[in-house]
């Protein structure tokens, strides 16, 4: 736990407050953040107020009042519900404006962990309580430079792990021997393995109407062969392994078998181009002129360009994610369709930035590239896909 970090966050914000809560591991931001054993047992609430000055204030239960000894600050205990709403009250003092990870409308269901009748209650108490999403990136999602060391470790392995899983897919089709989806993902995880990588799922390979849809995982049963003539999707993923501060890398390419493009793939696969390079170019514009930018504005700008082409509809997921220590991490997405993120994309995070247009029942076009932004700049960290992939 950084407190001087937090309290400046809190000044910069100006926010009286930043009040933890959890019961049972509902919040697990709220010790990761505050640096608390991610195992110990809790059955009783307990509560730990970061004020923007002063010393930090806990309310634990007296048969569970160690709870919070790792971290500083004056302590005070509770029993009964009476005594824990007093407790509670005098120690967030004359704090009225107080952060939690809360969300208006559950628009940011990342950070919404607060129970709604814990929030009634502190509105009671006559405080406000606001989100605490921007504060959360920025402990969460901003990497230390060995930390985007690792993504760019991770970058090199997997590049060459996807391109050997293009050219095992063109060898066993012309040869004769056959592959499928299922096969292809045993090969990319046995070449992640050999690399010193390491996912927790996946990674996915998809054939012709099963790269329409955009989660879709193959299992040795509905495994689907891979013949000359198809469309292939591949997604992959994965981080440096026995890291787990690691960064992951991810990204989605798709490619044709031993033919050339149809006049359609090439539309659609241009038209998904076009729209991440637009969603690129709004992030590396805004850092370059020292604008902020949210998630749901990186969104806009490559859901338009698809929409003007006539194909919105079926471009039905968020542009992108963040990507930390976790895969989908706790920083802004990139997103104005499943919510509307107004989290900012502060330096030094990453996140993907991945279009994609689905035909169900055809195929689907999806292009993923990774990016993380520097103070006054932003870059892709991989090289970009121009063209389908030919096999």
């Amino acid at each position: 736990m950084n407190l001087d970090a937090i309290q400046s966050a809190l000044r910069d914000q100006h926010l009286d407050g930043w009040l933890f809560y959890d019961h049972h591991h509902r919040d697990p931001i709220a010790y990761r953040i505050l640096g608390l054993d991610t195992q110990m047992f809790v059955s009783r609430r307990w509560y730990y107020f970061v004020p923007a000055n002063g010393e930090p204030q806990k309310l634990v239960h007296r048969i569970e009042a160690g709870k919070l000894d790792a971290v500083p600050g004056a302590k005070h205990e509770y029993s009964s519900w009476q005594e824990l709403e007093r407790e509670l009250a005098a120690m967030l003092g004359n704090a009225k404006k107080i952060a939690m990870q809360y969300s208006p409308r559950n628009a940011i269901m990342y950070v919404s962990m607060v129970d709604a009748g814990t929030v009634e209650l502190l509105r009671a108490m006559g405080r406000e309580i606001v989100s605490s999403a921007d504060m959360v990136s920025q402990f969460e999602a901003v990497l230390t430079e060995e930390q985007i060391d690792t993504h760019y470790a991770a970058k090199q392995k997997l590049d060459d792990v996807l391109r050997a899983g293009w050219e095992h897919i063109g060898e066993a089709v012309r040869a004769g021997r056959g592959t499928d989806e299922f096969s292809v993902v045993a090969f990319l995880n046995e070449a992640m393995e050999r690399e010193g990588l390491w996912t927790d799922h996946g990674p996915n390979c998809s054939v012709g109407p099963n790269s329409a849809d955009s989660h879709y995982e193959p299992t040795r049963e509905s495994s689907r062969a891979i013949r000359s003539g198809d469309f292939v999707l591949i997604d992959i993923w994965a981080k440096l392994a026995g890291r787990p501060d690691a960064i992951w890398y991810d990204i989605t390419w798709t490619g044709v078998v031993d033919r050339e493009p149809t006049g359609r793939e090439q539309l659609i696969f241009a038209t998904v181009r076009e729209a991440r390079d637009a969603a690129v170019h709004a992030i590396q514009q805004a850092y370059h002129d020292r604008r902020a930018i949210a998630g749901w504005e990186a969104d806009d700008a490559a859901r338009n360009l698809i929409r003007n082409a006539g194909f919105g509809e079926w471009f039905t997921h968020r542009t992108g994610h963040n990507i930390a220590i976790e895969l989908h991490g706790n920083g802004a997405h990139l997103d104005n369709l499943e919510t509307h993120d107004e989290r900012l994309i502060l330096p030094n995070t990453c996140f993907s930035v991945e279009p994609g247009i689905y035909f169900p029942g055809e195929f689907g076009v999806r292009s993923e590239v990774n990016m993380i932004t520097r103070p006054g700049s932003a870059m892709v960290t991989g090289p970009m896909q121009r063209e389908l992939v030919r096999i």
